[in-house]
């Protein structure tokens, strides 16, 4: 029998969620040396050498004083902003980063951190993380007001319990595809935190697809279902999950997925509703990251959110999934027989 994620309500500790915040497998294996720099924008290799100094500032050893600050914190920067174009490699070298860091330390993207402060609670958040090294945060946001303070907030106070930071950030909704720079908009969204940070900046070409890539047909629903008959695959109608994942926290999500291997979708439809749009985007980010393939009959992924929707504050995440599921749906449609 398939897997059914519509049925499954994961029980996961605290401890867990915070030790899968660690870069995706796709950057599972990156370093400086695996970043390759062109030479025609001599910033990429500047930008290698300043992250390696901040690597090599974090591996000094370091005093601890009293129960939260540290003594003799190593001079330099308490944070840096990767500030780049699409496609130039920023989360390669921030991955990078803190694969060289010493431990503990913390990957998330901008959403899972927000996640993850829901789950635990902010005070509960800042205590886990307040003896951490390093925490790295990929697409900070600065669409969304009310999580760029939550996070500035929990940012702040880890830097005032001597966390290092590091940070890359996405687009305004205004400027969606013009792989423009952002310094000033991060550090006046960061506020108080804009004097700890460096800014790296990182030129480039940007090789990323602007706009909705062409999806794959989509099988009928018994190909899909004969897919589902596959070991490790789950199986679900469209509106079975979507209603489902309203009621487990996002911070659950991976969790939701484990031991699946492939992805089955029943009817999948167009969404023009915002709340369960986000949610699938979240579900997107994580079966990516697990490199999941996906079979799903109905309506083609680029058909997946409505106009409106890729119109409004949130289009550059509904663009990203829309990115990602397409990528996972030519998985599925490549799986051998």
């Amino acid at each position: 029998m398939p897997i059914r994620l519509s049925d499954r309500d994961p029980q996961v500790p605290r401890e867990r969620l915070i030790a899968e915040l660690v870069p995706p497998p796709r950057f599972a294996d990156v370093s400086f040396d695996s970043y390759r720099p062109d030479p025609a924008q001599p910033s990429q290799q500047q930008a290698v050498e300043v992250l390696r100094s901040f690597a090599d500032d974090l591996n000094r050893p370091v005093r601890k004083k009293g129960l939260f600050r540290r003594a003799g914190e190593p001079e330099g920067p308490g944070g840096v902003y990767l500030d780049g174009g699409y496609g130039v490699g920023k989360t390669h070298l921030l991955a990078s980063l803190w694969h060289t860091s010493p431990a503990p330390r913390l990957f998330a993207t901008f959403v899972e951190l927000t996640h993850l402060v829901g789950a635990l609670g902010f005070h509960d958040a800042v205590a886990a993380l307040s003896s951490y090294r390093l925490v790295c945060v990929d697409e900070f946001e600065l669409d969304d007001p009310g999580d760029t303070v939550l996070i500035s907030t929990l940012l702040r106070n880890l830097r005032e319990h001597g966390v290092r930071l590091a940070a890359t950030s996405n687009t305004l909704p205004g400027k969606l595809g013009e792989g423009r720079f952002a310094t000033e908009d991060f550090l006046r969204e960061i506020q108080g935190l804009a004097e700890s940070f460096e800014s790296v900046r990182i030129d480039g070409e940007d090789y990323r697809h602007r706009g909705l890539p062409d999806a794959p047909q989509a099988p009928d629903l018994d190909e899909v279902k004969r897919r589902a008959e596959s070991e490790g695959a789950s199986f679900d109608h469209f509106v079975d999950l979507s209603r489902h994942l309203a009621q487990v926290h996002p911070s659950k999500y991976g969790a939701l997925l484990d031991g699946v291997g492939v992805v089955c979708l029943e009817d999948v439809r167009t969404v023009d509703d915002q709340a369960t749009a986000l949610r699938l985007v979240v579900l997107a980010d994580r079966m990516y990251d697990r490199d999941l393939p996906v079979v799903a009959s109905g309506v083609t992924f680029d058909r997946l959110f409505a106009p409106p929707l890729l119109e409004g504050g949130y289009r550059k995440k509904y663009f990203r999934a829309v990115s990602r599921l397409v990528a996972l749906a030519r998985e599925g449609e490549g799986l051998p027989e």
